[in-house]
């Protein structure tokens, strides 16, 4: 809910600007939101260009590009450029309220043999208790019975018949299992979730920050002409290292890492949603993405193929420019966990089939699923197509796990048997969500969980 700004500039009948509670704005307004700012309402974009960081919402791992007639959804970040919308949901029915919503229905729906026992509880405790007062008091005061006897008997029947020597006599095995966990980093919510993970048949895991790092990298470089290769990674790196955008970073960071110096940079001009541009030694330099370099006209069909080869890898791709032709091309991605491929084995050895949701493009998704050997990848996933996901295994008959770290993820998380949240990098609202905390964001954790309820079951 804190994600959600309070206020919001709207344009008024006068043609005025005023901020106002965004409570009060009605579906149809024009807002206004300047760089920096987070998006207050659901809307559409009448104005402007921009990057907007919607990880909170969708999980995608980079901003996203957006112009006339895209969406843009409340609690996001506005990185770049200034941007009017016209608000198509209130403050009660927009994308962040609905995870609220999607979150608590599926916490009130998720453990029906939980509410039967609390049920069964009311009536049963006091039922007990009444009981053992008749045994200790009737026979004494309409017997002549000696009190001491039936007081004992009247104890006896307590501790043999009430709930908490049901919950006494749970198996130690569960709370060693516990401890255990504990001890590996996985901290567990209640000995009922170990039961359950012996049971699982289907994890479902969200790429950015579970899979992936969640940080984009500069993956790969490619000159594009034989000479002065090392000079224009220094050009592009000196442009990059001009703007905010965190696929401009990745590539100023490498260059960095590798001891490049930056050379300068006369007239840098940002052009939203296709780059950079700037002169250097007197040559001016574009560093853009695949609309900007064909609006310069300097798109061959080989880089074309380039281009689409690294983009269905997952990768964002921009390419060096100089006035004549394209010099050099950086592809940058969220790169994948070490960690992951090798728990994704794990858990097909131990026979939980595994599915990744994400807010990616699904290009991304199938490149990293087909990295780590997931059996199937969805992308394009809001928080509520991950539940309705969650929902459609679970109708096939499968126990199913989820693992999540932001906001996004909660609604799924809540809705499947068991939730994993990774805990070192994960929300607050993920790991309050989940059932199982992963302490160092490590998925072999899920395996050795697994293991650990299957032997409690055993035992």
């Amino acid at each position: 809910m804190d994600l959600t700004p309070e206020r919001a500039t709207v344009q008024q009948i006068d043609g005025t600007w005023l901020e106002v509670d965004v409570k009060t704005i009605a579906v149809g307004a024009l807002v206004r939101v300047r760089p920096g700012e987070r998006i207050g309402l659901d809307g559409e974009v009448t104005s402007g260009n921009s990057t907007i960081n919607q990880a909170p919402i969708t999980g995608e791992s980079l901003p996203v590009e957006k112009t006339i007639g895209d969406p843009v959804f409340a609690g996001t970040i506005n990185e770049a450029g200034s941007l009017e919308y016209r608000v198509l949901a209130a403050a009660a029915n927009t994308t962040l309220a609905r995870i609220i919503h999607a979150v608590e229905e599926a916490q009130g729906s998720r453990a029906p043999t939980q509410r039967f026992v609390d049920q069964f509880a009311k009536v049963y405790t006091p039922v007990v208790f009444l009981f053992a007062l008749a045994i200790a008091i009737v026979p004494p005061l309409f017997m002549a019975e000696p009190w001491y006897d039936w007081i004992y008997r009247a104890l006896v029947l307590l501790v043999v018949a009430c709930p908490c020597a049901l919950v006494i006599s749970t198996p130690v095995t569960i709370v060693s299992g516990l401890a255990a966990a504990a001890r590996k980093g996985i901290l567990v919510k209640g000995g009922v979730y170990l039961e359950i993970g012996g049971k699982l048949g289907f994890l479902a895991l969200d790429k950015t920050g579970t899979i992936t790092h969640g940080k984009p990298v500069q993956t790969d470089y490619m000159p594009l002409v034989e000479q002065d290769s090392e000079l224009y990674r220094t050009h592009a790196a000196s442009l990059a290292s001009r703007s905010d955008h965190p696929v401009s970073q990745a590539i100023a960071k490498h260059a960095t890492e590798n001891g490049l110096t930056f050379a300068a940079v006369e007239g840098f001009e940002a052009l939203p949603g296709r780059g950079v541009r700037g002169t250097i030694e007197g040559i001016d330099f574009h560093l853009g993405n695949h609309r900007l370099v064909e609006e310069l006209g300097l798109c061959s069909p080989e880089l074309e193929a380039t281009l689409e080869r690294l983009e269905r890898q997952g990768k964002t791709v921009v390419v060096l420019c100089n006035p004549q032709r394209a010099i050099a091309l950086f592809a940058v991605a969220d790169t994948v966990k070490d960690s992951s491929r090798q728990a994704i084995e794990e858990l097909h050895a131990l026979g939980v089939k595994t599915t990744m949701l994400t807010g990616d493009n699904p290009h991304t998704a199938d490149a990293i699923a087909q990295q780590v050997g997931i059996d199937e990848a969805r992308g394009n996933l809001l928080p509520v197509d991950k539940l309705q996901a969650i929902e459609a295994l679970q109708a096939r008959g499968y126990v199913v796990g989820m693992v999540g770290d932001g906001i996004n993820d909660a609604p799924a998380l809540a809705k499947s048997e068991i939730g994993f949240a990774m805990a070192a990098a994960g929300t607050d609202t993920a790991i309050e969500t989940a059932d199982v905390a992963l302490m160092d964001d490590d998925l072999r954790k899920i395996p050795a969980f697994i293991r650990l309820s299957q032997q409690g079951l055993e035992d």
